[in-house]
């Protein structure tokens, strides 16, 4: 035999570290993990052998064992699934899953922050990294195992303190066994009484018999039936939140509990869950879902393409098929009819049950909740998903200027201004600066709400819906603002606006100072407090979307500079006085500097970098200067 020495990855080092020394009230939650996986290698095993049932020929009926030793003080968990080889041994005990490892550690530091080692510990299930949880309870744990068609075995062996030893042993069964070292005080989980207790408080559902013993004496601990064939009424509201736990990886308990079988030209049986927290990969670029197909009650893959749309891909749970063919490969599923069929009843079903959430104002912050949490993933369905758009516009729900709820698209419409012939939009990074935008503040004075987009998917929705019942989506920094025809609010007494003559001779100076850097100079009737703003023409790109582009320059999405609009406030006392200079100078040279003032003044507002921060500093102290003087 001969015997490998390796460091575990960083960032399971740090989890041991966290599991070992961290008091957990509930440390049951190891068997629920460690019982779930050898149930998923089980099932993929099960998958294999339809192509290739040589793989189980020797030992066909899966089953999971716990088998205790209580001279040695071991607990082992059992299964005759998949198995695995040296490389799945590094790759799945040696690190933490890559599409998780940074949200996972973010966690971690955020929990340390707040000084609770609870949370770390429940962030185990949450990132899939469950089978660490066996540290909570052993000192050591041993991991024998054998991949189905391999003919060579191995040992996997750690105390979880930084290091793990692989070696190559002979003579094994396929499939896995924990062996698990208990720590003192852990005793009773020798107790076949305490493990029973835990296999039906967790893992009744398991469609795959769970055994305590060996041989023919074994005891069975679960009812070994697939839960989402059994009717609702036999179900229990604790079984349904067991089996998401089980299938989804996850420690929260559902927000939504979808159970329903659908009968007529193709069968198949439906448990779907929405969660009540993000799953960490929810922003995954693969954007793939994580439910679970079955064919017959045979588990054929957990990532069917084109089982469900990508804009639902935060729920998790079961499809069962009973017209599909039971061989059927991954590869055939995307081109099968049947599927796409499944999918849309799916789609429909699920629209369906959201939007009765979303109508019901008795639990309207239940449904604010869920939105924050998936709001921006439905979004992505109203440019992806055409057929649905109708439905999925009425789930859409907006943070806007007229408080800090949520709102719906018809309850804006509602509250429309006599006048007001278009839904304005304002999008941009966060809330708060969104609000303090000067060029919101002529729509404020005439008490119109703007809708604040903050989701970079907006960018992209807002121009393929168009428009929601006739009225058409327009932002607030593209175009004129149309003001002017809008009832409500108090205009500026003339007396307190530059006149006309000035501003003109002032337009005409800051339009050939700054001719080279903007589109145009004019009059805004946006603005009530500030002196200047940029905005977007009506026909070129949104400014925040330029700036997300720039951003992603990196990854080859490089967006043209188009030049903007400098809009001037006329009752802006600098303006005012600006605008006197101008008619009275009667030369642009005068007012070079101030020009140039004005817009990065603009152009900082709106949080872009000045292309010239030098010359900004250079002019601003000689104003400081001559003001001072």
């Amino acid at each position: 035999m001969t015997e490998e020495r390796l460091s575990f990855q960083a960032e399971v080092s740090r989890l041991l570290d966290i599991v070992a020394h961290s008091l957990y009230s509930e440390k049951e939650v190891f068997l629920r993990e460690l019982v779930s996986n050898a149930s998923d290698a089980c099932d993929r095993l099960r998958y294999a052998a339809l192509t290739q049932p040589e793989l189980s020929a020797d030992n066909p009926n899966l089953k999971v064992r716990l088998v205790v030793d209580k001279e040695a003080r071991t607990l082992t968990v059992a299964d005759n699934g998949i198995g695995m080889n040296r490389e799945d041994l590094v790759e799945n005990l040696g690190t933490i899953a890559r599409s998780g490892t940074a949200a996972f550690m973010r966690n971690l530091k955020d929990s340390a922050k707040d000084g609770d080692a609870k949370k770390d510990v429940n962030l185990i299930g949450q990132f899939g990294v469950g089978f660490y949880s066996a540290f909570m309870v052993a000192d050591r744990v041993e991991v024998l195992t054998r991949k189905a068609g391999d003919t060579q075995g191995w040992r996997w062996l750690s105390d979880g303190k930084g290091e793990f030893t692989i070696s190559d042993v002979a003579d094994l069964p396929r499939g896995t066994q924990i062996k698990l070292h208990l720590r003192e005080g852990d005793d009773e989980y020798l107790e076949e009484h305490r493990l029973s207790g835990i296999v039906r408080k967790y893992s009744d559902h398991i469609a795959i018999p769970i055994l305590f013993g060996e041989g023919e004496d074994a005891k069975s601990l679960n009812s070994a039936s697939a839960l989402w064939m059994r009717s609702k009424n036999e179900i229990t509201a604790e079984q349904y939140t067991e089996f998401y736990h089980h299938v989804g990886h996850a420690f929260d308990d559902p927000w939504l509990t979808l159970h329903w079988r659908a009968e007529g030209a193709i069968e198949y049986t439906n448990l779907l869950f929405v969660p009540s927290s993000k799953p960490f990969d929810l922003f995954d670029p693969k954007r793939a879902h994580r439910v679970k197909l079955y064919v017959k009650r045979v588990f054929i893959t957990d990532s069917a393409e084109g089982l469900l749309p990508p804009y639902l891909r935060f729920l998790r749970g079961v499809v069962d098929s009973e017209d599909l063919p039971l061989n059927i490969s991954r590869e055939m599923l995307q081109h099968n009819p049947m599927l796409a069929k499944i999918r849309a009843g799916i789609t429909r079903r699920v629209l369906s049950e959201l939007g009765k959430k979303a109508r019901d104002t008795e639990k309207a912050e239940e449904y604010a909740a869920f939105w924050e949490n998936f709001g921006a993933v439905l979004k992505e369905g109203l440019y992806d998903d055409y057929e649905h758009r109708d439905d999925l516009l009425k789930l859409m729900r907006f943070r806007s200027t007229a408080g800090d709820g949520l709102v719906s698209l018809e309850e804006y419409l509602g509250r429309m201004k006599e006048g007001q012939e278009a839904i304005f939009t304002i999008s941009g990074d966060d809330i708060e600066t969104l609000k303090r935008s000067p060029q919101l503040e002529g729509f404020k004075a005439k008490g119109v709400e703007v809708l604040l987009l903050t989701d970079p998917v907006d960018e992209f929705w807002v121009p393929s819906v168009g428009s929601f019942q006739d009225k058409p989506f327009k932002s607030v920094t593209r175009g004129g603002a149309d003001l002017g025809k809008i009832q409500g609010g108090e205009e500026k007494p003339a007396e307190e606006k530059a006149s006309e003559g000035e501003l003109t001779d002032l337009l005409v100076l800051l339009k050939l100072t700054l001719q080279d850097v903007v589109k145009d100079v004019r009059p805004s009737e946006r603005l009530t407090d500030s002196a200047v703003c940029l905005v977007a023409d009506e026909n070129d790109m949104d400014m925040h979307l330029e700036r997300l582009l720039k951003q992603h320059k990196q990854l080859g999405m490089d967006a043209p500079a188009a030049k903007r609009i400098l809009e001037v406030n006329p009752a802006h006392p600098l303006i005012k006085r600006l605008a006197e200079r101008a008619k009275a100078s009667g030369a642009a040279t005068t007012l070079d500097d101030a020009a140039w003032l004005l817009l990065d003044q603009a152009r900082i507002v709106e949080g872009e970098a000045l292309p010239d921060p030098a010359a900004f500093a250079r002019r601003l102290a000689s104003a400081m200067e001559k003001g001072l003087a």
